[in-house]
Protein backbone atom coordinates (compact mmCIF):
# COMPACT_ATOMS: atom_id res chain seq x y z
CA UNK A 1 0.00 0.00 0.00
CA UNK A 2 1.61 3.13 -0.97
CA UNK A 3 -1.01 5.88 0.61
CA UNK A 4 -3.87 5.73 2.91
CA UNK A 5 -7.11 5.45 0.69
CA UNK A 6 -9.40 7.68 3.45
CA UNK A 7 -13.25 7.57 3.20
CA UNK A 8 -14.13 5.83 0.28
CA UNK A 9 -16.93 6.34 -1.48
CA UNK A 10 -18.48 5.94 -4.63
CA UNK A 11 -20.99 7.85 -6.86
CA UNK A 12 -24.60 5.97 -7.41
CA UNK A 13 -23.76 5.70 -11.49
CA UNK A 14 -20.04 4.38 -10.76
CA UNK A 15 -21.94 1.54 -8.71
CA UNK A 16 -24.26 1.03 -11.14
CA UNK A 17 -21.90 -0.08 -13.81
CA UNK A 18 -19.36 -2.10 -11.19
CA UNK A 19 -22.88 -4.35 -10.57
CA UNK A 20 -23.60 -4.13 -14.18
CA UNK A 21 -20.26 -5.52 -15.14
CA UNK A 22 -19.94 -7.53 -12.19
CA UNK A 23 -17.06 -6.49 -10.56
CA UNK A 24 -16.40 -5.22 -7.20
CA UNK A 25 -14.93 -1.64 -6.09
CA UNK A 26 -12.14 -3.33 -3.89
CA UNK A 27 -10.64 -4.60 -6.94
CA UNK A 28 -10.02 -1.35 -8.45
CA UNK A 29 -9.64 0.43 -5.08
CA UNK A 30 -6.39 -1.97 -4.52
CA UNK A 31 -5.14 -1.33 -8.11
CA UNK A 32 -5.10 2.37 -6.78
CA UNK A 33 -3.56 2.43 -3.83
CA UNK A 34 -0.48 -0.27 -5.32
CA UNK A 35 0.34 2.58 -7.96
CA UNK A 36 -1.45 0.74 -10.65
CA UNK A 37 -2.74 3.65 -12.31
CA UNK A 38 -4.41 2.09 -14.94
CA UNK A 39 -5.38 3.79 -18.03
CA UNK A 40 -3.73 7.37 -17.73
CA UNK A 41 -1.02 8.83 -19.79
CA UNK A 42 2.36 9.25 -19.22
CA UNK A 43 2.10 12.53 -18.08
CA UNK A 44 -0.42 11.60 -15.46
CA UNK A 45 1.44 8.62 -14.02
CA UNK A 46 4.32 11.03 -13.58
CA UNK A 47 2.20 13.35 -11.74
CA UNK A 48 0.85 10.64 -9.37
CA UNK A 49 4.45 9.13 -8.43
CA UNK A 50 5.43 12.94 -7.64
CA UNK A 51 1.78 13.45 -6.13
CA UNK A 52 3.20 10.30 -3.73
CA UNK A 53 5.67 12.71 -2.33
CA UNK A 54 4.22 15.84 -2.39
CA UNK A 55 0.76 14.81 -1.14
CA UNK A 56 -1.28 16.28 -4.21
CA UNK A 57 -4.07 14.38 -5.15
CA UNK A 58 -4.30 11.06 -7.45
CA UNK A 59 -6.06 10.16 -10.11
CA UNK A 60 -6.56 6.59 -11.88
CA UNK A 61 -8.47 5.54 -14.93
CA UNK A 62 -9.58 2.27 -15.19
CA UNK A 63 -12.21 0.07 -17.73
CA UNK A 64 -14.70 -2.15 -16.49
CA UNK A 65 -15.55 -5.75 -18.16
CA UNK A 66 -18.06 -3.85 -19.84
CA UNK A 67 -16.06 -1.22 -20.85
CA UNK A 68 -17.11 1.40 -18.35
CA UNK A 69 -14.68 4.08 -17.74
CA UNK A 70 -13.86 4.86 -13.70
CA UNK A 71 -12.00 7.53 -12.19
CA UNK A 72 -10.56 6.63 -8.76
CA UNK A 73 -9.28 9.90 -7.33
CA UNK A 74 -8.14 10.25 -3.80
CA UNK A 75 -7.94 13.74 -1.85
CA UNK A 76 -4.22 15.65 -1.86
CA UNK A 77 -4.76 15.22 1.85
CA UNK A 78 -5.83 11.79 1.86
CA UNK A 79 -9.51 12.04 3.51
CA UNK A 80 -11.13 10.12 0.86
CA UNK A 81 -11.31 8.16 -2.02
CA UNK A 82 -14.05 8.58 -4.71
CA UNK A 83 -15.02 6.25 -7.21
CA UNK A 84 -16.74 7.76 -10.11
CA UNK A 85 -18.12 8.09 -13.92
CA UNK A 86 -15.26 10.71 -16.27
CA UNK A 87 -18.67 12.78 -16.82
CA UNK A 88 -19.41 13.20 -13.06
CA UNK A 89 -16.22 15.02 -12.78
Amino acid sequence: MKFQLGQTVATPAALEALEASGQEPDFFLDRHVQGDWGNVGDEDKAANEEALLNGERLLSVYTTLLGARLWVITEADRSATTILLPEEY
